[in-house]
């Protein structure tokens, strides 16, 4: 696919132990030609943590994309009528945020931006990272799934016997979802075996 000349929306909600594996995604779309709009929620924008730190992030976001970041809801607020966004991908989109989405919670950029995607009818890409996939947030996810323009990153259990209810996206198929979303498609298989590490 060509991605000149399209805007991804990259928005990361706070799974800090799955940046460092979500920035060569973030890589493959600027090297694709994609022109790549960093959106994060207030966690990655404020928290130190073993993963790295907040400023760190943010960094490494700025010299990847070349763009600024948006990290609150007014500067979110824009992307719905300027209609600049032709994909937004939540990758890592946690627990806290699949929930908030399903029930219509705007409450931070990386929502509002999913909000101006709905207004606007365009494809939304969640690359779910939660421990609770197979738990109390099963029925938020089962929300998203039946959704319009609403689109999943295959996902998985990352680790069954230690974590039975966790479930993760396999982010190398970031992408790939992207491009079958902008067709109107959801990437198949949608259940893959995504074991820790892999």
């Amino acid at each position: 696919m060509n991605w000149d000349g399209l805007t991804v929306g990259y928005a990361l909600s706070g799974s800090h132990c799955t940046f460092a594996e979500v920035m060569p995604e973030i890589k493959r779309f600027v090297d694709a030609g994609a022109n790549v709009v960093p959106i994060v929620s207030q966690t990655l924008v404020t928290t130190d943590t073993r993963f790295g730190t907040a400023k760190q992030w943010q960094e490494q976001l700025k010299g990847i994309t070349g763009n600024e970041i948006i990290s609150t809801i007014v500067q979110a607020e824009p992307l719905g009528p300027s209609k600049l966004i032709d994909v937004l991908v939540i990758a890592p989109c946690t627990g806290n945020t699949t929930s908030r989405l399903a029930n219509a919670i705007t409450d931070s950029a990386v929502l509002m931006a999913a909000k101006a995607q709905m207004r606007n009818g365009r494809p939304i890409v969640l690359a779910i990272s939660t421990n609770d996939g197979l738990g109390l947030n099963a029925a938020n996810i089962a929300k998203l799934l039946v959704a319009k323009h609403i689109y999943f990153v295959p996902f998985g259990q990352d680790n069954p016997l230690e974590k039975p209810n966790s479930l993760v996206a396999r982010m190398e198929l970031v992408m790939e979802a992207c491009e079958a979303a902008l067709q109107g498609k959801q990437l198949q298989p949608l259940l893959v075996e995504r074991r820790h590490g892999t």
